[in-house]
């Protein structure tokens, strides 16, 4: 008979190997873990009595997050009325970008020759007022009817119109009423 039995031996043959063997298993993987996280973790950081704690840095930290992109307005304070291009980006551009809801596309001039030739008194009402798919003033209360006025020579003026942005109303007789009584 053959010897079968000692054709399978191990690596191991005696107890220091094992031992050996085994604290191997359980240290390399802990020491590749220390290696990776101190390889991850060595990025400059900044410490006492460094560009950390000047006060431009300090006010960055503590910057509450909300203000970041908000402009916050005094709802007491004038309005200070948008011009054309603005409202545009902000109100007109959803629809008239991509032509929804059978908006003429911005900039397209035979889309916008029908609406043109009836006239700024027209497309001003219709814009003002809604008309078919698209809401009064854009689907923004908020806007007064000049940065409506405004917007519409904006996108017609794109489109080879040929209309006067219009000006904002003047404010000099709310401040006369307001000096009347302070003069008495």
């Amino acid at each position: 008979m053959s010897d079968a039995h000692n054709e399978h031996e191990s690596a191991i043959r005696t107890p220091n190997q094992l031992i050996a063997a085994i604290a191997a298993g359980f240290l390399i993987p802990i020491i590749i873990i220390v290696l990776l996280v101190k390889f991850v973790s060595s990025a400059n950081q900044v410490g006492a009595g460094s560009e950390g704690l000047t006060p431009a840095a300090i006010a960055t930290r503590i910057q509450p997050v909300a203000d970041k992109g908000f402009t916050l307005k005094d709802v007491n304070g004038p309005k200070v009325l948008q011009g054309g291009a603005e409202v545009y980006k902000a109100v007109c551009a959803a629809c008239h970008t991509a032509g929804a809801i059978g908006a003429p596309k911005f900039g397209d001039a035979a889309g916008w020759a029908a609406r043109i030739a009836q006239g700024y008194d027209t497309l001003v009402s219709h814009a003002v007022m809604g008309i078919r798919g698209m809401p009064a003033k854009g689907g923004n209360a908020d806007l007064d009817d000049i940065e409506v006025a405004r917007a519409v020579v904006y996108m017609a003026n794109e489109a080879g119109g040929k209309f006067k942005e219009p000006a904002a109303p003047a404010a000099a007789a709310p401040a006369a009423s307001a000096e009347a009584p302070a003069a008495k």
